[in-house]
C-alpha cells in the first residue's frame, strides 16, 4: 500500500489513496482550524473501528441482528508520560445476544488487526529526498 500524503495549508495534513482523502487538522489550541480530526483521533478511531468490524462479523457469521449494538472507546492517559496508558471497549450487545457468546465476541473483537499492530509493532524507516 502507498498513501500520498500532503500539507494543503495551515496545520492541515490529507492523505491520499485508494481513491480516499483522509483530512486531518489540529485542533485551535494546537494551532489548527478544528477543521477535521486531528491524526490521533483517526488513530483512536482505528482502533474502535477495527474491533467493531470484527464485532459485526462474528454477528453475522451467527445470523445475529446487531441492531442496536455499538462500542463506546475511552481513553485514560498516563498523566506523567502525557500518553494513553489504557484503552477501554465497551461493546453493547443487541437485544437477545445470546449469553453463550459473549465471551467469544470478546475474543473476535481482540483479533483485531490494529491492536494486533500495536501489540508487535512495525520498524518505521523515514528518509527524505530532495525536491
Amino acid at each position: 500500500m502507498e498513501m500520498a500524503i500532503y500539507f494543503p495549508g495551515g496545520k492541515r495534513v490529507f492523505a491520499d489513496f485508494g481513491g480516499f482523502t483522509i483530512e486531518t487538522d489540529q485542533p485551535a489550541q494546537g494551532g489548527g482550524d478544528d477543521s477535521a480530526p486531528a491524526p490521533f483521533d483517526l488513530f483512536l478511531a482505528s482502533i474502535g473501528t477495527c474491533a467493531g468490524i470484527y464485532a459485526l462479523g462474528f454477528m453475522a457469521q451467527r445470523d445475529l441482528d446487531p441492531a442496536g449494538s455499538h462500542l463506546i472507546l475511552r481513553t485514560h492517559r498516563d498523566a506523567a508520560a502525557g500518553l494513553v496508558s489504557r484503552i477501554e471497549l465497551e461493546l453493547t450487545l443487541p437485544a437477545g445476544f445470546p449469553a453463550k457468546y459473549r465471551e467469544a465476541i470478546v475474543n473476535a473483537m481482540n483479533l483485531c488487526t490494529v491492536k494486533k499492530h500495536l501489540q508487535q509493532p512495525p520498524v518505521f524507516e523515514i528518509s527524505t529526498v530532495a525536491a
